[in-house]
Formats: structure tokens, C-alpha cells, sequence
């Protein structure tokens, strides 16, 4: 029996989802979480053998739970479905350790057949993401000179940190400076960056090759 919790901000999503995975004699819906915040709760407890895990979500996004759940459940694999095949989203949630990626507009039987060979091991792409990926591999990981340009190394620092989930308070314990302080370098990276909120932030420290799965 594979035991699953599924991440979705739909409801109806969630709840498409459980109905076809409940059909299958092999498949039990474990758990149903909005956001990857909802999920980290659940993870002690549901003790999941797979978790299908949407993207862009409010709260948490399927970015930081999947390198949160790497971090605490090394050996359980993220399946990812989403609506989203941009170069950014594939590659970051490759990075952060996602065991395959599958797009929502997928059949039935590409869905169970991904959530069955993931869990003995198996990466599934999308063909339509696939070539995204091999082109990262092919070319490596972009430069991150641009971005180090952008920042200085003060700056460079509170985004590494920033970009593990750290509040401006516990940056400011971890670097011995005034919350205040830690807030108005938080603004002045995200202008820099040309980004509006610390999701954004995460996603460009990921895909400039600042961070690794493991960073804390």
C-alpha cells in the first residue's frame, strides 16, 4: 500500500485528486494539506511513502516544503504537479530535491503510473519539462556573478539565510543585528532583485546556485 499526502491550495484539486488515487486497491490518501506548512505537520504523523506536491501556494510553497521535507525526511520522495512548466519553476524544484515533475494536464494513467515508479525509485519528468532540465545539466547552473554584482556581501549573507526560512529576527540573532536593521537590508535586496516578497527572493537564490538542499 503506497500511502500519500496531497498538496494543493484548490480544494477541488485536493479533493479530484483523492478520488483517483482512493480507486486504486495499491494507493491510500494519507493526509490533505493546503500549503506546505500544512504538510510538516502532517509528515509525524501520516508517516506518507510519497507526497504530490503542487508549486506556487500561499503560506509555504512547494519550493521551500520540498527542501524542508528533504531536510527531515531525506529518503521520502516529492512528486510534484503542477499547472507551472517555466524554466524557473522546474529547475528550482529540481533542486530542492523533487524525485519528479509532472504537469496537471496529464492523464490518469501518467499520473498513477508516476506515483507508483517514484516510490520504487524512479525520477519522472513531463516530456514537456524534460528538455528544460537536461538543458540545466547540458549548461550547467547559471552564473551567479550577475547576482553578486547586484549584492553586496552583507547582503549576499542575509539572503542565504533569508532564503532558509529564517525570520529578520533570527537573522538578526544569527548575524548580531537590530531587527530593524536586518528589515531594511531584506528591502534593499528585494529591490535589487526586482522582487516583491521572500519566496521570489528564495527562488533566485536557489537558481543562482547559492544554496544547496542541505543549507540551514
Amino acid at each position: 500500500m503506497i500511502r500519500v499526502i496531497i498538496v494543493d491550495d484548490q480544494a477541488v484539486i485536493r479533493e479530484g485528486l483523492q478520488v483517483i488515487l482512493a480507486a486504486q486497491a495499491d494507493i491510500q490518501v494519507v493526509g490533505l494539506a493546503a500549503n506546505g506548512a500544512e504538510l510538516l505537520d502532517m509528515l509525524e504523523t501520516d508517516r506518507p511513502d510519497l507526497v504530490l506536491m503542487d508549486l506556487r501556494m500561499p503560506v509555504m510553497n512547494g519550493i521551500r516544503a520540498t527542501q524542508l521535507v528533504r531536510e527531515r525526511a531525506p529518503r521520502l520522495p516529492v512528486l510534484v504537479l503542477t499547472t507551472y512548466d517555466d524554466d524557473e519553476w522546474v529547475i528550482d524544484a529540481v533542486r530542492a530535491g523533487a524525485s519528479g515533475y509532472l504537469l496537471k494536464d496529464c492523464s490518469r494513467e501518467e499520473l498513477l503510473a508516476a506515483i507508483k515508479g517514484t516510490v520504487q525509485g524512479a525520477s519522472h519528468l513531463d516530456p514537456a519539462v524534460a528538455g528544460k532540465v537536461m538543458d540545466a545539466l547540458r549548461y550547467g547552473a547559471p552564473s551567479n556573478v550577475e547576482l553578486m554584482s547586484r549584492l553586496s556581501e552583507r547582503e549576499l549573507e542575509i539572503l542565504r539565510l533569508l532564503a532558509t526560512g529564517l525570520s529578520n529576527a533570527a537573522i538578526g540573532d544569527r548575524l548580531a543585528l537590530a531587527e530593524g536593521t536586518v528589515r531594511n537590508y531584506v528591502t534593499t535586496i528585494f529591490a535589487k532583485l526586482n522582487v516583491t516578497d521572500r519566496a521570489q527572493a528564495t527562488a533566485l537564490a536557489w537558481r543562482y546556485g547559492l544554496m544547496k538542499p542541505d543549507a540551514t
